[in-house]
């Protein structure tokens, strides 16, 4: 099976105030399947990671992320810049359950995040156009340092066109770990329910796994019956180095 977007037609979408609600059908994407796995296998040893040249920025950002995982789950690595966050979130996969590493990785952005500062943001920016816009472009500014080269592109909502939507060319995560479990439980489902949950921002999270690339939905909920949740994972995963769905549920 090829790699493909699933998507459902929705009678109508969040319109900004309470009880109104539009008619107009629109398009919304739920997830992205890859194709068979032994084709991944392939496809992962072809595509040679891609150069990050990290900025003094950067690599603050990342030491202090890799520091708070670190510091939340009590394993400790030795390594430094990237591979230290890669190895530090490796290790929770290793160790814990798929709902543990959810709560984990919650609790780690709960320490690097100060939840005054996120009341505040809540408060000052509720749901709107304006929002999304402004948490699509301040992603692309300020967390390429995790996920990689990334860029706004439009979606419509409400039978508007909104900036609203980050597309990430190639996951950095997902590239370092060749771990769908990884991405699942330590990317995807913390970020989305973290982001709601202290900004009251819904977002989805559509990761193509066979590209790797990813798109970040804001103002979009994840569908219950994810794809995304079912996929197997890489061959060449470096995490728990199993090629099955077990990897990330």
């Amino acid at each position: 099976m090829d790699a493909k977007l699933v998507t459902q037609h929705r009678s109508y979408i969040w319109g900004g105030k309470r009880g109104m609600h539009n008619p107009r059908r629109s398009l919304s994407v739920l997830a992205v399947l890859a194709r068979p796995a032994d084709n991944l296998t392939s496809l992962v040893k072809e595509s040679p990671n891609h150069h990050h040249t990290d900025n003094w920025f950067d690599r603050i950002a990342i030491n202090y992320l890799s520091q708070s995982v670190q510091a939340t789950t009590g394993l400790r690595n030795s390594k430094s810049g990237y591979e230290s966050l890669v190895e530090a979130a490796a290790m929770v996969s290793r160790n814990f359950d798929p709902i543990k590493q959810c709560e984990l990785v919650m609790e780690a952005l709960d320490r690097a995040f100060p939840s005054p500062i996120l009341s505040l943001i809540r408060t000052l920016l509720p749901q709107s156009k304006f929002t999304r816009e402004y948490f699509a472009a301040f992603t692309t500014l300020f967390f390429a340092w995790l996920v990689g080269p990334c860029k706004v592109i439009e979606s419509e909502i409400n039978g508007r066109t909104e900036k609203n939507v980050v597309h990430i060319q190639k996951c950095r995560f997902l590239e370092e770990s060749n771990c769908v479990g990884m991405c699942i439980n330590l990317c995807k489902n913390p970020s989305q329910k973290f982001i709601k949950d202290s900004l009251g921002m819904p977002v989805n999270m559509v990761p193509n796994f066979d590209d790797m690339s990813c798109q970040m939905i804001f103002g979009q909920d994840p569908p219950r019956d994810d794809p995304a949740l079912k996929q197997p994972c890489y061959k060449l995963c470096k995490a728990k180095k199993s090629h099955t769905v077990s990897c990330s549920i």
